[in-house]
């Protein structure tokens, strides 16, 4: 027997969309499926040409049916060559000379604005990537009274206190006081990992500081990331980031955050800041966390602790998608969904192939091979649970670093998303190596109407339901993975193919 599933969570939509829970380009029927681009991979080249390439690039990026960018971490690392993540003057956004650069990686402030400007006259969102997490480059060394704590359970001390040599001086000489005059000290942060006096690496717990709760629970406690962890139990140092954050989205006028790494800084103060943010710029900001971790109860944890009010990366999708890649024909296709945020969670699931951590090369390697990815991308794409990230790498490519362009896959798969991915939606999940989906499609876009055939084995058929509105039609595989047609009958239905590890999927072109 056929198992059909209808998804009918429009309310759910709209009252999430109020609290940028969801972006608004998802929030009517009448309105385009929104997908979200994250343009970077780790291992672009350190020449300052992100911003004037991005901003290029934005009438294309509309036209195949990109209505969001998260953009990587715009302020000054630790130099020139810093992907962002290693933090060190959140005001700097390529404006000053600090670190022996004025640009960051990929430009300077002015071109950042120009980019952002060219997005929004494309109709397209544009999202910040936010580091709280810690501070790095520090501008000078402070003594200060530590012990070392066992890495793998963060509340076992294992040394006595003494004096350390610790980098958590930031005054930022190169900016001075502008946008802001506060200075960072060893009393702004919980701990170090490297002892100046002595030149050891050691996780260092400062002794009149506790790491902040609550936060994940993996190595004991996991406040402590890298670099100098900042403390948002000091009351300045959170007011500081407060300010900072309204500071930023209204600089670059930005329509929304990514905030990496949140299941190492206190839940407590995520949930304020991100209402604090939106409440301070007035604006219904789109938030997605960044809480890596394949498990979905971590997952609902956190999103019950900060009140439900971001999305998360589903992280436990991406890792079904690499199981199944790595399984040769032999995964249970049927379980692609299982334990993931978008089949529990789907208004609050940013879902996911691969990203910058995940690429080859980086600690969280888990790349999804290249056969199956056409297969994963169908599956965020053409479904109408969950808000789709597609990757840089995945898109572009570098070849250089092992990233193959599936720029022509995604573009037609783009297609189906935006033209075809609507109305009431009916699961197939019933072979292990061949499953489908179909949506019916609605009066709010013209010819709209689909269906999705994947198998991660020898490939097959599936007679699957599209609407008796469609009676008659001849539907193509807007893949051209197969140059057949598909006639649904007078009861609505069809015999949808796909070839073996392969994807196909129907509409009515």
């Amino acid at each position: 027997m056929i198992r059909l599933k209808k998804w009918l969570y429009a309310l759910s939509i709209s009252a999430l969309t109020a609290v940028g829970m969801i972006p608004s380009t998802q929030a009517t029927a009448a309105s385009v499926n929104g997908t979200m681009m994250q343009y970077f991979q780790w291992y672009l080249p350190d020449n300052g040409t992100l911003w004037n390439n991005l901003g290029s690039d934005a009438a294309h990026l509309k036209n195949v049916g990109i209505t969001a960018v998260w953009i990587p971490p715009a302020y000054k690392g630790g130099s020139s060559s810093d992907v962002g993540y290693g933090v060190y003057d959140k005001y700097d956004l390529g404006e000053f000379n600090q670190k022996g650069t004025v640009r960051t990686k990929y430009g300077t402030k002015s071109q950042l604005v120009s980019a952002i400007s060219s997005l929004h006259t494309n109709g397209i969102q544009v999202y910040g990537d936010v580091v709280l997490n810690h501070l790095m480059g520090a501008d000078g060394v402070q003594q200060w009274q530590a012990v070392q704590v066992d890495p793998s359970n963060r509340n076992n001390t294992i040394s006595g206190a003494y004096n350390i040599g610790a980098w958590t001086s930031f005054t930022f000489p190169g900016r001075g006081n502008t946008y802001s005059s506060f200075k960072y000290d060893a009393n702004s942060f919980t701990g170090v990992d490297y002892d100046n006096n002595n030149g050891q690496n050691h996780v260092y717990r400062f002794t009149n500081k506790s790491w902040n709760t609550p936060v994940d629970s993996e190595n004991g406690n996991y406040d402590y990331l890298m670099g100098a962890d900042l403390d948002y139990n000091n009351a300045n140092v959170a007011a500081e980031t407060n300010n900072w954050g309204k500071w930023f989205v209204n600089t670059l006028n930005l329509d929304g955050v990514r905030i990496d790494a949140v299941k190492h800084i206190n839940f407590n103060f995520m949930k304020n800041w991100v209402n604090n943010t939106r409440s301070a710029t007035g604006k219904n900001l789109f938030a997605v966390g960044e809480y890596w971790k394949n498990d979905l109860g971590a997952l609902e944890n956190y999103e019950n602790s900060v009140g439900w009010n971001m999305s998360l990366f589903d992280t436990p999708l991406h890792y079904n998608f690499q199981n199944a890649s790595n399984s040769g024909g032999g995964y249970d296709m049927r379980n692609i969904l299982n334990g993931t945020m978008v089949q529990n969670h789907p208004v609050q699931a940013v879902t996911l192939v691969d990203n910058h951590d995940t690429q080859p090369g980086q600690a969280l390697q888990s790349p999804v091979q290249d056969w199956f990815k056409p297969l994963a991308y169908a599956t965020i794409l053409t479904r109408q649970q969950g808000y789709p990230t597609i990757f840089y790498g995945d898109y572009y490519g570098d070849t250089a670093h092992s990233l193959k362009s599936f720029q022509s896959v995604i573009d037609k798969e783009l297609k189906a998303r935006t033209l075809y991915a609507y109305g009431t939606q009916h699961d197939y999940f019933d072979n292990a190596d061949v499953i489908g989906w179909t949506s019916e499609g609605d009066s709010a876009h013209t010819n709209s109407g689909l269906a999705t055939v994947l198998s991660d084995g020898p490939g097959g058929t599936k007679r699957m339901y599209v609407g008796t509105s469609h009676n008659g039609q001849v539907w193509h595989d807007v893949t051209g993975n197969r140059t057949d047609g598909v006639t649904i009958d007078s009861s609505g239905y069809g015999n949808f193919s796909c070839n073996g590890g392969s994807v196909s999927i129907w509409a009515n072109q």
